[in-house]
């Protein structure tokens, strides 16, 4: 185990006119689950490739313990990476892709044996260990990539994207049985995903990215009640979060005739053009003439215990959509127009212009 330190480390590729990371400040604390989240492009898996060696550092230092690995080789850096492809080797058997590190590293084949007896066990892989991966499915081979990082007994497992190959009911099994696994294993792991729920389900913290830049480090329930941004508010909740614009006046945010209610903290420090945030489950439904936003509905997607209704508004700064949750049993219908509120406490309020947040 150990813990990883990013110091200001750069990459610019040749050709390009910015850096792909200008320069990124992160630890990694040990035995900890990182997630390093952002859309496609955000520099999140060249971040993760620069702690591995596969990636040139153009300036900045990497830290793993007290040891400076900027310029080590990725052999000797003691990492072990799960690709988002397997990359397993066709011809071998489940037991001989597990080992094959461990031999070239001269493990004596007893070793060897035992190792990969031991992370099958960990896997539920020990009945396919004759098996070729080609008679597997993605699960149990995205299984034996595991074990194959796993046998090594690594200081930092890198992983890069690894269930993004696999149906929905698989990525769902398999990201419990990795976080499960890491838990038990207490391996620093640094995880890359363009899923927030992923990001949201199995890190100890969550790192947040755009363009490269890092926007907030932070446990998952602390991204989701307290946004830093509006990039992270509208990035992070599934649905997402619903951001609206509006003008602050005398304490209060108008959108059309709708006045939001805002805590303390926001009215202080609210000036001109800001945007708020509701998330679709803290939207109250009234009656009309309470003084609630005009929603009409246009989709209900029922999920069984919750449905997710999406309208739209005619008040001027809303968005195009407005997200309610409700009663999967009481929702609702298409047609319908319903009235929403909320409460000041579950009200963020940004600046529309830097982006940065003004609520508690």
């Amino acid at each position: 185990m150990a813990t990883v330190k990013f110091e200001k480390a750069q990459r610019w590729y040749p050709g390009a006119d910015e850096p792909a990371v200008p320069g990124i400040d992160l630890e990694i604390n040990d035995g900890e689950f990182m997630v390093l989240v952002g859309p496609s492009g955000c520099g999140k898996s060249t971040t993760l490739r620069m702690l591995a060696g596969l990636e040139e550092v153009n300036s900045g230092r990497i830290f793993i313990d007290d040891r400076e690995v900027t310029y080590v080789p990725p052999k000797d850096r003691d990492i072990a990476m799960v690709f988002q492809n397997y990359a397993l080797y066709p011809h071998m058997s489940v037991a001989d892709n597990m080992a094959f590190a461990l031999k070239m590293a001269k493990v004596p084949e007893e070793k060897r044996r035992e190792r990969v007896n031991e992370a099958a066990a960990m896997l539920g892989l020990t009945e396919f260990l004759d098996r070729k991966p080609k008679a597997l499915s993605g699960g149990q081979r995205q299984r034996v990539a595991m074990g194959r990082a796993i046998v090594r007994n690594p200081q930092v497992f890198c992983m890069d994207e690894p269930l993004s190959n696999l149906d929905a009911k698989m990525r769902v099994q398999t990201r419990t049985d990795i976080a499960k696994l890491q838990s038990e294993l207490g391996v620093t792991t640094c995880y890359v995903t363009h899923d927030q729920v992923e990001a949201m389900t199995m890190g100890d913290r969550v790192a947040v990215m755009k363009l490269g830049v890092l926007q907030q480090v932070d446990t998952p329930l602390k991204l989701y009640d307290k946004p830093q941004n509006l990039f992270v508010a509208g990035f992070i909740g599934s649905p997402q979060m619903n951001l609206m614009e509006g003008v602050a006046d005398n304490g209060e945010v108008k959108i059309g005739g709708y006045h939001v209610p805002v805590d303390e903290t926001a009215e202080k420090k609210m000036n001109g053009k800001v945007t708020v945030g509701v998330r679709p489950e803290n939207w109250r439904i009234v009656s009309d003439g309470e003084g609630g936003l005009p929603v009409q509905v246009t989709v209900v997607e029922e999920l069984g215990a919750d449905s997710y209704v999406y309208g739209t508004c005619d008040v001027e700064g809303t968005p195009a959509d407005v997200i309610i949750r409700a009663s999967g049993r009481s929702h609702p219908h298409r047609g319908d127009t319903l009235y929403v509120t909320t409460d000041p406490h579950h009200v963020h309020v940004f600046d529309t212009e830097s982006g940065e947040r003004l609520s508690d």
